[in-house]
Parts: structure tokens; sequence; C-alpha cells
């Protein structure tokens, strides 16, 4: 060997290794039986598709994330998938294809599947009261106003739907900030103890108001939590075998659950938020927090861990009309309804005025109309995120995926945002 191919060779190892921590993962895409396309095929340009890495490696770079995995599909096909940065910046682990996340409340349109898939095995209508299945519902109050004495409450006009519940217009609260005396309540009463089962929450709840009259408003709340727990009554299973058996398990997503088992504790990611004094600093005061053992409280609301591999095919399932690889969850009809907007004009936009062009389904955002929302994007596209700032969407016009996994508090819609542009404009056919 001559000493300019030495060279060349020692040359060409350091440009490798001086490379981001950023590499293509088929393999775990062929464990799970998902077809890979080259973006060509599926009417993406590749070299549109690279503006992904680059925008995604930036915030690894810079600090904002430790680090993360982005998803994409088109037509049944997989056309990107690519890991940037670390799972725990303490060990420089790098972040992988089957990488663990927190996907806090991508859980919701889970939630709503399995309650769609008893509806539609006839056990309810969706108008049904909930009391006529938890009947502790049937005294629930309202909140009228704080008093010196406590607060003042009144009678509902009407009771609370499963409808309601799948459309956060029930008037229940989530007790996650101090929006409202309500919330204030929930708060107090520690409604999400996480030693408690749903029983007990539910025991716990129904001595509180309402914080508006069911139907009157959005409100985004512990609804989806309710949801699961009707699922454990109506089945007779507890929530989280129903998922397993009835979902997980069908669909192959070997990896969800409501936390990390031991032998795969060496694939979750550490929770990060920011620092004080810039930078990141652990999320949890042991970096995996409740997640890492076993549960009483099975939170349909917020509660599951996935990987970007399984939550794709959960996406595949809707996007196909409720089915993926043979196993049918739900048929095409359900799956409309629920992917469609859901509440009357005078409850538009849901949740405040910086959602115009949206509204919203059973479990889902959905776009409305493309135009009004400052985003690229399509009429009939659905959408939800996580608290770790993890997203998704799927785009029925489009046949279109995309799945955006970091771990990263507070919540920010900005990384799934940047997603979506970086997807939607490498479209070419």
């Amino acid at each position: 060997m001559t000493r300019f191919s030495k060279l060349l060779i020692l040359f060409v190892m350091a440009v490798v290794s001086c490379q981001p921590v950023r590499r293509m993962q088929q393999c775990a895409i062929a464990k799970k039986g998902l077809a890979r396309a080259t973006p060509e095929e599926v009417g993406l340009s590749s070299q549109r598709l690279e503006r992904i890495n680059k925008v995604m490696q930036g915030y690894v770079d810079e600090n904002k994330v430790a680090g993360i995995v982005t998803m994409v599909a088109r037509r049944g096909k997989v056309a990107h998938f690519e890991c940037f940065g670390v799972m725990d910046i303490e060990t420089k682990k790098p972040m992988q294809a089957d990488t663990i996340f927190r996907i806090y409340s991508m859980s919701k349109p889970v939630t709503s599947v399995a309650v769609m898939m008893l509806y539609e095995e006839g056990h309810f209508q969706l108008n049904d009261p909930v009391s006529k299945f938890i009947p502790e519902f049937k005294d629930v109050k309202v909140f009228v106003r704080k008093t010196d004495s406590g607060v003042e409450v009144c009678e509902p006009k009407r009771e609370i739907t499963i409808y309601n519940l799948l459309t956060h217009t029930s008037g229940l609260a989530y007790g996650l900030s101090k929006e409202t005396v309500v919330d204030e309540m929930y708060e107090e009463a520690e409604i999400f103890g996480w030693e408690q089962t749903l029983k007990e929450m539910i025991g716990k709840l129904v001595k509180l108001p309402l914080a508006n009259q069911p139907g009157s408003k959005w409100k985004y709340s512990i609804s989806v939590d309710v949801l699961g727990y009707l699922v454990e009554v109506i089945s007779g299973m507890r929530f989280d075998e129903f998922l397993e058996e009835r979902i997980f398990e069908p669909l192959e997503m070997k990896d969800s659950g409501f936390y990390v088992p031991d032998e795969k504790m060496g694939r979750a990611a550490a929770l990060y938020k920011e620092a004080k004094s810039g930078g990141l600093e652990p999320g949890d005061t042991d970096k995996w927090g409740r997640f890492t053992k076993s549960t009483r409280f099975f939170s349909g609301g917020g509660g599951l861990v996935s990987t970007a591999p399984d939550y794709m095919r959960f996406c595949q399932m809707l996007l196909n009309g409720g089915e993926l690889d043979g196993v049918r969850l739900l048929s095409r009809k359900s799956v409309e309804l629920m992917t469609t907007n859901n509440l009357p004009d005078e409850l538009l936009p849901y949740g405040g005025g910086d959602l115009n062009g949206y509204g919203f389904g059973l479990g889902f955002a959905v776009i409305m109309d493309a135009s009004q929302t400052g985003i690229l994007g399509t009429a009939g596209q659905y959408s939800w995120g996580g608290a770790a700032s993890t997203g998704f969407w799927v785009d029925p016009e489009e046949e279109l995926i995309g799945i955006f996994m970091t771990q990263f508090m507070p919540y920010t819609g900005r990384f799934t945002q940047e997603l979506k542009v970086l997807t939607y404009q490498a479209i070419v056919d």
C-alpha cells in the first residue's frame, strides 16, 4: 500500500468519525414488516428530504434537544427514517430506530380507537350518557362561582355522553394548570395519583364539579382517562390488557405499553428540559421517572410509551381505513367519523384563537381549511402530539404519515411543524 493510499484511508476514517449521529435504520422497519421505498418511488424528492436532516441535526447541535427520531411514509411505504443525537446525554448512547419514548397525549388516539372498537361491537351508542355504564356520573354538578365558604354549583342541563368524552366537550377539567377554579380543585384532590386505579380516580373525580355545562365548550381534559375506565367496565378487562390483546399484539406494536420493562430499559430515551443556565437538564429526578415500573393507573390520556416504528403501524392502520396487514380493527366509516370535525361552529376554533382552520374529531385535530392554518397541509389531515414534544400527522389525500419523536418538556409543537413543512415541500409527483 502506498503512502498516499494510507493517508487517503486515514482521511476517510476521520471524516466518517466526525459525522453527526444520524443513521438510516432500515433493520427496524424490516422486523416490523413495513415496506421500504426510495423517496422517488413514492413521489418524494431525496434531495429535498435531506433538508429534514439538516434542520433536525441543527436542533441537536444547538442543544435544544438531546436526540430525535423522524419517520415519513407515503403510499404505504417508509421513505425516510433517521436518528439524530443521543438517547441519554450522560451515557452518550446514540438515538436508535427502536428507541422507546414517553408519548403522553399521543396515547389519546389509541384510547379512542379502543372505544370505537367496542362501539362497533354494539355495546353502546355515542350519545349514551356515561352514567349508563359508570353510575357515579349521574349526580355530577356544574361549577358556577367561587364563594367565601367554597363553591356554588348547579345541576347540569344534560348528562355527559360518551361522545362528549371523545370530543373534549364533557365539561371535565385536567388539573394540570390553574386555568380555572375547577382545575385547581383537581390539583388539590390529586386526581392524577399514579398509584391509584382508574376506578379510584373516578371515585375522586365525581365528587368535583364540572368546569362548564356538557357540550357548551371544548376544554382539554381528563375525559380520555375516563374513556379508559369505560373500556374496562364494558370489556370486563383491565385497560392495559385490552390494549395489548386487541390493538398492540394484532398490530405488532411490540414496544408499546404503560411502562418500559427492565429488559428494554437500554432503549429508553431520557427526558430533558431547558436548564436555567442554558442547555438541557433531566426532566425527571431519575431521567425516566414513573415509566420504569409497572403501574396501577393506566392513563388512556397520557400513560403510554412507544417507538416510531410501532406508532407508524398504528397510523398506517388508520390511513388504511382501520386495517393493516390483514388485521382489521375498525371499519372505514368509523375512521372517517373519528377523523372528521365533530364540533359545531360555535365551538370553533377549538382551544383558542390560534387554531384557525382546525376542527376536532374523536381524538384528533383535523384540518378543515388548510389556507387558514398558516402551515403546509391538506384539508382532512389529522394529527396530535404529546407533552414531551412528540407529534404525528396523517394525510389521507396525500397518503402521507409523519412522526416526530423526542423527549423535551415543556411541550413545543414547532418541531413537528418543521417536519411537516420539510416533508410537504419534498412532494414532487
